[in-house]
């Protein structure tokens, strides 16, 4: 039995086919989301079928989630980010207890029970702080990569707290310290610091417990992972691919 998982992201669209015979995932891919998110999900499909020498009937089921989970047409059906990353992390680390996932334009605190269904969680879906949007502002006004933000905060020979939370006013406050010749190692880890600060917050109403997971594309970044595992005084578990776990899911529930 065949499924497919979609997790249709405001940065990214990820795809899964799952093999519930094997419990093994047969293919995972992402690309960037179209302007057209329609247009990002057929190519991945066809990418996986061809892939696989796969006709769509030899797929069983289809489900999507994320941020453009009803967007396609052929879905089966559609289900919350919520479920889908507590499918995913339920299957790939069983003891998990805490999902903290990071994505473009959100952020979430899933608490888990002992049988890896969702107990709890918060969202942060209205404010950048905390989000990979805050980490791709930094980049644009440092004039790097986002990908180069981790290697070039393990520079940092200082901590320094920015004093704004909302990232508009934390830009004014970025170009500061840049105008001040702080150095771009410090500025990064200090984004970093306050972006676990805020996850940490978010965490506060919940009746959160190790182990802790690290799971959408922010997770990548390891001096920001670092950064949370200080703030939370425990170790985080990040997935092989940390941004697939909601498409992952999805196929693993696709089954129901």
């Amino acid at each position: 039995m065949i499924t497919l998982g979609i997790d249709v992201g405001s940065r990214n669209t990820k795809l899964i086919l799952f093999d519930h015979a094997k419990q093994s995932i047969l293919f995972q891919d992402w690309i960037a989301t179209n302007i057209d998110p329609t247009k990002s999900i057929e190519e991945l499909y066809d990418k996986a079928v061809n892939s696989l020498r796969l006709s769509d009937l030899d797929i069983c089921a289809k489900v999507a989630t994320g941020y453009g989970r009803k967007i396609w047409p052929h879905a089966d059906r559609v289900i919350s980010e919520i479920s889908a990353h507590a499918a995913g992390i339920a299957w790939l680390k069983p003891e998990a207890r805490t999902i903290i996932d990071i994505g473009g334009q959100d952020s979430k605190v899933i608490v888990l029970d002992d049988q890896g269904k969702v107990f709890d969680f918060a969202m942060n879906d209205k404010c950048a702080a905390g989000t990979g949007r805050f980490l791709e502002m930094t980049a644009m006004r440092l004039g790097i990569e986002v990908s180069q933000l981790s290697d070039l905060a393990a520079d940092a020979d200082s901590e320094i707290k920015l004093n704004n939370t909302c990232v508009v006013f934390a830009e004014t406050e970025i170009i500061s310290l840049m105008s001040s010749k702080v150095s771009a190692a410090n500025i990064v880890r200090a984004v970093h610091l306050s972006i676990a600060k805020r996850i940490f917050s978010q965490m506060s109403a919940l009746s959160h417990q190790a182990p802790y997971t690290f799971t959408g594309g922010v997770a990548q970044n390891q001096d920001l992972a670092n950064c949370i595992s200080i703030e939370l005084g425990a170790g985080l578990w990040i997935p092989p691919e940390p941004e697939i776990t909601a498409a992952l899911g999805a196929a693993i529930l696709a089954k129901q």
